[in-house]
């Protein structure tokens, strides 16, 4: 019966991918810059340590992603209308993806900067 519940769960966890693939314009964007990422890591033949750098800032700006999608549609489905602090919470989680896709970004730029120039 556990391992029932483990794919019970696991068919959740998928659909919410699934779910915020389909309804998340943001999250299709950072998809595709992954794609991108990961087609020039492998054109460009990053070493091991280069790509646990590149797999971390991807994975960690699609979770970050996919928690703000998720307090965004918790906030919609308690309170419809707009509210002020309703909105302070959303723009937080908002935030916290900026600040994770500027830090990817830096981690790109670090990783990929020297193999584009020669260095």
């Amino acid at each position: 019966m556990k391992d029932n519940r483990k794919s019970i769960g696991f068919k959740y966890a998928w659909n919410g991918i699934i779910s915020v693939v389909r309804s998340e314009r943001n999250f299709r964007i950072h998809l595709l810059a992954t794609v991108l990422v990961i087609t020039a890591g492998l054109v460009m033949q990053l070493s091991q340590v280069e790509w646990l750098f590149i797999v971390v800032a991807i994975g960690s700006v699609l979770v970050t992603e996919c928690v703000n999608s998720a307090i965004e549609k918790m906030l919609d489905y308690l309170n419809p209308e707009i509210h002020p602090k309703a909105k302070v919470v959303k723009d937080l989680s908002a935030g916290a993806v900026l600040l994770c896709a500027i830090m990817a970004t830096v981690i790109g730029l670090i990783v990929f900067i020297p193999k584009i120039v020669g260095i």
